[in-house]
């Protein structure tokens, strides 16, 4: 996959040098020939097409956005009340998660949106230990994390 960018970033600087232009057009120009260029010639080169997992990791990153937004709307709720009527709890997430760096970044995702925290994973990474700052239901938080940020980082992570 790497090599695949590597090439596609040489072939826009051959582009560039051939035409002896390096406006911003003519550069996106040089790289979407050169990304033609590697799509042909995918079945010759190692592993997939790269734009794919880029594509997914961006809409990973779109997703994580969203969370992020709507959890800091939460948390702004949960400050500006005149009354603090919380429910703060510890839980237990299963996940269906299996490789390290995925496990990791999950824990990343949870913990840096507002009003969560891993906490722990256990020794056979098969559980995270979360506390949230407003617990409302075991389904509804799980239901949540598995089909926003477990499902957008099992798509990055297929081969």
């Amino acid at each position: 996959m790497a090599i695949q960018a590597l090439i596609n970033i040489l072939l826009t600087v051959l582009w560039c040098l051939i035409t002896l232009s390096f406006s911003f057009g003519n550069i996106v120009l040089g790289y979407l020939f050169g990304l033609f260029a590697v799509y042909v010639m995918r079945k010759f080169l190692p592993g997939r097409f790269y734009l794919r997992p880029f594509a997914k990791a961006l809409r990973l990153g779109f997703i994580f956005l969203v969370e992020l937004f709507k959890a800091n709307l939460d948390v702004l709720k949960i400050v500006l009340a005149k009354k603090i009527d919380i429910e703060p709890a510890f839980f237990a997430y299963p996940t269906e998660l299996t490789k390290d760096w995925e496990i990791s970044l999950l824990s990343l995702l949870i913990t840096l949106t507002p009003g969560t925290v891993v906490t722990a994973v256990s020794d056979d990474k098969k559980t995270l230990y979360i506390h949230a700052i407003d617990f409302s239901n075991l389904e509804d938080e799980i239901e949540g994390i598995r089909t926003s940020f477990e499902a957008a980082i099992k798509e990055v992570g297929v081969r």
